[in-house]
């Protein structure tokens, strides 16, 4: 257990942030909306079948923050996912936001409102 003055297991990953902001640069997007993301995210057998190929190290890069009372080789270190593994997904980005806010993680939800606004402007261009 953690004393009451250490840090939170959950934070923010950058390696996982910067790449989502890549992600949306190249236009690798699905410009959807907020309800969506229960029939837009990965399933277990998806997110299965991908750790299988490519490793938890690439999972990690799907998901905004990371709990470091889960070792790096388990699903459950990694937290508020953004996409299906090919793009980004507005409605897991709105889904992370509005989580990570109600969970107090100030970090990951600025993290996430970020990229919510990079969104919106790609949806104002089309």
């Amino acid at each position: 257990m953690r004393g009451m003055g250490e840090t939170m297991a959950v934070k923010l990953s950058s390696r996982s942030f910067e790449y989502a902001k890549s992600l949306v640069k190249e236009r690798r997007v699905v410009l959807d909306v907020m309800d969506d993301w229960s029939e837009h995210q990965p399933t277990a057998q998806q997110e299965n079948d991908f750790i299988a190929k490519h490793g938890y190290g690439e999972f990690g890069r799907w998901h905004l923050a990371e709990d470091d009372e889960f070792g790096k080789e388990t699903k459950s270190r990694y937290k508020f996912p953004y996409g299906d593994f090919e793009n980004v997904h507005r409605c897991g980005v709105l889904a992370a936001e509005v989580r990570s806010g109600q969970r107090k993680y100030t970090d990951v939800e600025l993290a996430a409102a970020h990229l919510h606004g990079m969104l919106d402007e790609l949806m104002d261009q089309t």
